[in-house]
C-alpha cells in the first residue's frame, strides 16, 4: 500500500467528545468514523486490524471443534416471546415492525434462533454434542453509548452455542472453550485474566469473563496468579485467594464471556432430542462470547504512548511502513523507497509505503500514531552509505542496515 495512494487522513487534535484514549487514537489515525451516536464506519486501516482478529478467533474456534454459520441478524419477536426476553432484555433491545405489521428485533445475541435450529434440525443423540459459532454484527440500544466502540450500539462479535445430553458432555465443552479463549487472547498479543463472574441477563448457572488489564477498565478485578484465580471484586470476600494466596487488584474490560446455560433455553422452547434409551430430553447449553471491535480498543488502552497506537505484531495492519524522507516525486530516495518496496512485498511482508510529498516531520507523526511495528526510513545519507535505517515502534534504538542485507535480517527478527 502506497499512502499517495491511499484515502488516510489523520489528526492532530484530540476529538473533544473521545474520552477514552483508544477512542481518541482510533478517530485521529483515521480508524473508524462517527456516523451516529455509538455507530462508527470502519475505514480501511481498521478494517485491516479488525479482520486480523477475526481470522485468529476463526482458526481457533475451527481447531477446537466448533462448526461456523451465519444467523439472521434480524430476528422474529415470537422467538424471544418464548423465552419471556422479549420484555426482558428491555430497552437495549431494538424493536421494529415490518410491512405486515409483524414485530421483530435486531439481535444482541442468538439463543433463541440458535435453539430454534437444533429443535428442528437435530433429533437424537448422535448428533450431540455440536458447537455452533459465527461472527456477525449486534446491536444493543445502550442508553449512552461511550468510550468509542468500546461501547457502541452496534458492535461485531463471535458469539457460539453448544448442545449437549449430560453435564458431564458441557463441563467438557466449556472447559475445550476455556482453553481455546486462552489460546486466542494469547495469539492476539493481550495481557489478560480469566475471571469468575455473574451470568448477567443471559442467564444460567456457571460463568467467567475474560478480561484485558487496563486502567481504563470499567470493571475491578482481584486476582492471585500463583493460584491461578481471578474473579469480580463483587464475588470476593476478604483479601486473599481461596487457599490463601495474595490478591492484587486492578481494573479490567471485558473481552469474552462464557457461560453454562443448563437447559433454561431449551425448555423454555421445547427443544428435546432423544438420548441413548429412547428418551426424550432437554439438551443442556453453553453459550461462549468474544467482543471482536472491543478487542481492538482493548489493545490500544493496553499498547499506546503519547505519541499514538503500539500494535502488537499479531494485529498490526501492516508489518513494516517505510518512511521515504523525499523532497519531490522526482527524488532518489522515492525511487530507492519503491524497489524496497516490492522487494519487501515479493518477500511475503505487509508493506506500508509514505511516498507522499509532505515534511519529514509529518511522516514520522503519522508512523507513531498508525503504531505499526517496524519502520525503515529511506535518506540521502543513508544512500550515500548504501544503508536504511530500522527502528522499531516500541523501542528507541535504531540500526543502519546494508541495503543488500535488509530482507535476511527482517527474517532472522522474525524466527
Amino acid at each position: 500500500m502506497q499512502l499517495s495512494e491511499y484515502p488516510l487522513i489523520t489528526y492532530k487534535e484530540t476529538p473533544v467528545d473521545a474520552e477514552l484514549t483508544s477512542h481518541q487514537l482510533m478517530l485521529r489515525a483515521g480508524l473508524i468514523k462517527k456516523l451516529a451516536s455509538g455507530l462508527f464506519s470502519w475505514m480501511p486501516i481498521g478494517l485491516k486490524v479488525l479482520r486480523k482478529i477475526e481470522h485468529i478467533v476463526r482458526e481457533e474456534m475451527d481447531r477446537s471443534g466448533a462448526y461456523e454459520v451465519s444467523m439472521p441478524a434480524i430476528q422474529p419477536a415470537d422467538l424471544w416471546q418464548e423465552t419471556g426476553r422479549w420484555e426482558a432484555y428491555g430497552n437495549l433491545l431494538l424493536k421494529m415492525e415490518d410491512r405486515q405489521g409483524r414485530l421483530f428485533c435486531f439481535g444482541p445475541t442468538h439463543e433463541e434462533v440458535i435453539t430454534d435450529i437444533v429443535r428442528n434440525e437435530l433429533k437424537t443423540y448422535r448428533q450431540m454434542p455440536v458447537n455452533f459459532y459465527q461472527i456477525q454484527t449486534k446491536f444493543r440500544d445502550e442508553i449512552r453509548p461511550r468510550f468509542g466502540v468500546m461501547r457502541a450500539r452496534e458492535f461485531l462479535m463471535k458469539d457460539a452455542y453448544s448442545f449437549h445430553l449430560d453435564q458431564p458432555s458441557l463441563d467438557l465443552e466449556y472447559e475445550n472453550m476455556g482453553a481455546t479463549y486462552n489460546t486466542i487472547f494469547t495469539r492476539l498479543g493481550l495481557d489478560f485474566r480469566k475471571v469468575r463472574a455473574d451470568s448477567g441477563e443471559i442467564g444460567g448457572s456457571v460463568s467467567h469473563e475474560y478480561h484485558v488489564l487496563a486502567d481504563s477498565g470499567e470493571d475491578e478485578i482481584g486476582y492471585c496468579d500463583e493460584e491461578d484465580y481471578a474473579a469480580n471484586v463483587e464475588m470476593i470476600e476478604g483479601n486473599t485467594a481461596p487457599n490463601g494466596g495474595k490478591l492484587s487488584f486492578t481494573r479490567g474490560i471485558e473481552v469474552g464471556h462464557i457461560f453454562q446455560l443448563g437447559d433454561k433455553y431449551s425448555k423454555s422452547m421445547n427443544c428435546t432430542v432423544l438420548n441413548d434409551k429412547g428418551d426424550s430430553i432437554y439438551p443442556l447449553m453453553g453459550c461462549y462470547g468474544i467482543g471482536i471491535s472491543r478487542i481492538m480498543a482493548s489493545s490500544i488502552e493496553q499498547n499506546h504512548d503519547e505519541s499514538g497506537i503500539i500494535w502488537p505484531e499479531p494485529l498490526a495492519p501492516f508489518q513494516i511502513i517505510i518512511v521515504a524522507l523525499n523532497k519531490n516525486t522526482e527524488d532518489t530516495t522515492l525511487t530507492k523507497s519503491r524497489k524496497i518496496y516490492h522487494q519487501l512485498k515479493e518477500s511475503g511482508y505487509e508493506v506500508l509505503l509514505d511516498d507522499r510529498n509532505e515534511r519529514a516531520g509529518v511522516k514520522f507523526a503519522d508512523a507513531d500514531l498508525l503504531g505499526i511495528p517496524k519502520r525503515l526510513i529511506v535518506s540521502e545519507r543513508g544512500l550515500d552509505n548504501q544503508t536504511i535505517e530500522l527502528n522499531f515502534r516500541d523501542e528507541k534504538n535504531k540500526i543502519d542496515v546494508p541495503f543488500e542485507q535488509l530482507v535476511d535480517y527482517l527474517e532472522k527478527l522474525d524466527v
